[in-house]
């Protein structure tokens, strides 16, 4: 993964925090070279599960989880304070991403623990999902997030990655897809029906083979079809002021 490669192309990045990844050495690098290229920082948590990458779910008790957060949470805050920036977001990783879109109690614990480091930081999960709820229930800033590189089931649901084609790895494909949720709001689900999908920013995984190549098609194809591009917390504040829905 050559996370400097896709710097050139995105706004925001999701570090993750030493523990389902990472180790404080490459976090500060990481963070470091993001900051050079003006790239807005978050924190990427996750569960405690270096083996499968924190994308096994984990059984854990609610203050546990809310620990977990703040403590991953506030290590790289640490970092990005360190080289005069502040951290803008926080995204849950794998298992813990996806355990809180649908379970209110983890939902609610990952929240807890954003707010407890920072009420300014802008909590993302799946669209529609609890931790979107959780997160407004917590007086957190939320955005909704869709994703280029993940095919869509008819409900709305991500199909899971053991599944033949739950990735997308065609760069005009998943560029395809980032353009029909950003302009759009929707994206063809596996059956080949339009769903709809609310964006307010959308995910390229920096694992996905060719990550690279698809995260210049997206940003070619964002500045052909009019799309603006702009870090998070900047289009969440447009979105406030011109009154988007």
């Amino acid at each position: 993964m050559d996370d400097g490669a896709l710097l050139p192309y995105v706004t925001s990045a999701n570090v993750a925090c030493g523990v389902h990844a990472g180790d404080p050495t490459t976090m500060d690098q990481t963070v470091e070279l993001a900051l050079s290229r003006g790239v807005r920082v978050g924190a990427h948590p996750g569960y405690p599960d270096r083996e499968n990458f924190g994308r096994v779910a984990m059984e854990m008790a609610f203050d546990e989880i809310e620990n977990l957060v703040v403590y991953q949470v506030a290590a790289l805050q640490g970092f990005v304070r360190s080289r005069g920036a502040r951290l803008t977001h926080v995204k849950p990783h794998g298992a813990l991403y996806h355990r809180g879109a649908e379970f209110p109690d983890v939902a609610r614990a990952i929240a807890e623990g954003v707010r407890r480091v920072g009420t300014h930081l802008v909590l993302v999960g799946a669209a529609g999902s609890m931790l979107i709820g959780a997160g407004r229930e917590a007086g957190l800033p939320v955005a909704e997030e869709a994703f280029a590189d993940r095919r869509y089931r008819a409900d709305g649901t991500l199909v899971p990655r053991g599944q033949t084609g739950a990735l997308l790895t065609d760069p005009d494909e998943a560029a395809e897809q980032a353009v029909r949720l950003a302009r759009d709001g929707t994206a063809v689900a596996e059956n080949g029906s339009s769903i709809p999908v609310r964006a307010d920013t959308v995910c390229l995984h920096g694992d996905t083979p060719g990550a690279a190549e698809i995260a210049k098609k997206i940003h070619e194809r964002f500045r052909t079809a009019g799309i603006r591009i702009a870090p998070l917390d900047v289009a969440l504040l447009t979105r406030r002021e011109t009154g988007a829905a």
